[in-house]
């Protein structure tokens, strides 16, 4: 059974935010491959992710619907190979983090088995926004979006 987290009637159009909830709790809680997230200043983040054996071929970030999804899928190269042990193995991953509305892939590179994001989070801008009251008198016009609007009248 799930709570739903903006069931009050105070969130209006959070909608959306639900769904990115749901869609981070469906993620898969594999381990594999270790990451960590770090601020790397005040706007930016950076994930990293341990794909020692991926090439950069074998590796694919895509954004899908505000969600950073990394994929590695390893060419088959055994075929010509005797292994006497095989500790190592050969699987694919899938990983997603949900972003957050604004935020930006800025790039990416892999350096000694370690796979960079780089991510940029624009600081939101404040806005302010004042909503004139009028009367009750019928032939008062109301202002929406700076248009005035005839009332309807009942």
């Amino acid at each position: 059974m799930s709570t739903r987290v903006f069931a009050s009637p105070l969130f209006l159009g959070f909608d959306h935010l639900e769904q990115m909830l749901e869609r981070a709790a469906k993620t898969s809680s594999d381990g594999y491959p270790p990451y960590n997230i770090e601020q790397t200043g005040p706007d930016g983040l950076r994930i990293t992710l341990a794909v020692a054996g991926f090439a950069m071929d074998d590796l694919q970030i895509t954004i899908e619907d505000n969600q950073l999804v990394i994929r590695g899928r390893q060419a088959e190269d055994s075929e010509h190979r005797v292994f006497l042990h095989r500790g190592i193995a050969a699987r694919q991953f899938q990983r997603a983090f949900v972003l957050a509305e604004g935020i930006e892939v800025k790039g990416a590179w892999l350096d000694n088995g370690l796979l960079h994001v780089e991510l940029v989070r624009p600081q939101p801008e404040v806005k302010v926004r004042t909503i004139r009251i009028h009367g009750n008198n019928q032939s008062e016009t109301a202002v929406v979006n700076g248009v005035p609007a005839r009332r309807d009248e009942s």
